[in-house]
């Protein structure tokens, strides 16, 4: 016969087995053993009498009543969790560890350094960052926040801007000496530009001017690359004029290694967002997270967007 706890584990697992797919992740998101996610899941189908899950030996199917069963599993766990909170109130700190996707860029020039300072305001916690530019499902593989820079269209999760990043065009001062720095947006076609692949601009530049007026530059490149430390160490050895974000340049610009060009135009800008699973109860570490971010990244007060 199961116990409470026993039942409030099996429903911890079986969810954690439905959101990621498999055995194997759900035992490395839960810290157990395979055998022991095997065991707690046949404890919750004995309990029940029904299936949750076909096994065979290539794949894990859900069935009709394992979906049922995780669709009215997941508020209540939500309720237990909000119940703790509630009963232990502010003077409990945040427990466990946090999983984070960022972009491989942001995270080891702005995000990494201030990771000390995160775990000492929040002694309890642990942290687990996941550099990657890849778009992933943060269910399947067990993360609580994903940052992105760029545009976002996930209507199944909490989507919250914390701030905008604008791009500026640098220059190694060089390069600066061999061709003529550009006075205009036409200019830039009297030299050769690196193109970050991951912007949807391509090789059609835009440049907004004072005045409000934007115009589309069809620059020429011999070189594009998918990385924008890669746009800026390019930039500084003298490839070309780079389209970089400013939090990416602002070190070289101060050391000289840079300078920015037509400073009176305005190029792109990227939002930074926080994403988070739509769910009624936001965990504690999520809730400190969030509000660290904000704290250290956003211009003014942000709303979500749901």
């Amino acid at each position: 016969m199961l116990t409470v706890m026993d039942t409030i584990d099996g429903m911890k697992t079986v969810v954690a087995v439905f959101e990621t797919g498999s055995f194997t992740a759900a035992s490395a998101r839960l810290g157990l053993s395979k055998a022991l996610v095997s065991k707690y899941v046949a404890s919750v189908e004995a309990s029940l009498g029904v299936r949750l899950f076909n096994r065979s030996t290539r794949r894990l199917a859900i069935t009709e009543a394992g979906r049922a069963y995780y669709q009215q599993a997941l508020p209540l766990l939500d309720e237990l969790a909000a119940l703790a909170d509630n009963m232990t109130g502010e003077q409990s700190s945040a427990k466990g560890l946090l999983r984070v996707s960022v972009p491989v860029a942001f995270g080891e020039m702005s995000l990494t350094p201030l990771v000390p300072k995160f775990l000492a305001e929040n002694p309890g916690l642990s942290i687990d960052l996941q550099l990657t530019d890849n778009m992933i499902d943060m269910l399947e593989e067990g993360i609580d926040v994903v940052i992105r820079i760029g545009s976002v269209d996930e209507s199944n999760l909490v989507v919250r801007e914390l701030n905008t990043f604008p791009l500026m065009l640098c220059a190694s001062p060089a390069y600066l000496l061999r061709h003529r720095a550009p006075q205009s947006a036409q200019g830039l076609l009297e030299h050769n530009c690196i193109v970050d692949s991951n912007f949807r601009v391509g090789r059609q530049w835009p440049l907004r001017a004072a005045d409000g007026t934007t115009e589309f530059v069809n620059i020429h490149s011999n070189i594009a690359v998918n990385s924008p430390r890669a746009v800026r160490e390019l930039a500084i050895a003298g490839a070309g004029i780079g389209m970089i974000p400013k939090f990416l340049a602002q070190d070289a610009l101060d050391q000289g290694l840079l300078t920015e060009l037509l400073p009176g135009h305005t190029v792109l800008e990227f939002g930074m967002y926080a994403l988070y699973p739509h769910r009624r109860y936001l965990a504690k570490k999520v809730r400190c997270f969030i509000d660290f971010l904000l704290e250290n990244f956003a211009a003014e007060p942000a709303h979500p967007k749901v």
